[in-house]
């Protein structure tokens, strides 16, 4: 597993494809959303635990991603934040500015893409 600091509060696996197959431990990552999951992390002051980030393109498959899903481009996460509901970490991620920002019943997800796009899924 690589554990490479990327920054202050993250490290290189969290963010790396964990399907199976020669995609494996692959990881694309756009550093807007690092950059804005650590102002996140600083805003909230609680761990973020993330649960998808990039995906290979079997690996979305496999989960029943969106052929044309931001985590195929590194552009997005599925977190959560003990403490706190997916709701009120959508609410601190809006302040941060995030593009897309998804509310689920145990995870909110998080996006870099151009635009403002909100839903509950």
């Amino acid at each position: 597993m690589n554990k490479i600091q990327i920054a202050k509060n993250f490290s290189l696996h969290e963010f790396q494809c964990t399907g199976s197959g020669q995609a494996h431990n692959h990881v694309m990552l756009d550093e807007v959303l690092l950059a804005k999951l650590q102002q996140l992390r600083d805003a909230i002051n609680k761990p973020i635990i993330i649960n998808s980030a990039f995906r290979c393109p079997q690996r979305n498959t496999a989960v029943g991603g969106s052929p044309k899903s931001q985590h195929l481009l590194g552009k997005a996460v599925d977190i959560r934040v003990n403490g706190m509901t997916p709701r009120q970490v959508a609410a601190a991620a809006e302040k941060i500015g995030f593009g897309g920002i998804g509310i689920y019943n145990t995870f909110t997800h998080l996006d870099t893409r151009a635009g403002r796009v909100r839903w509950n899924g």
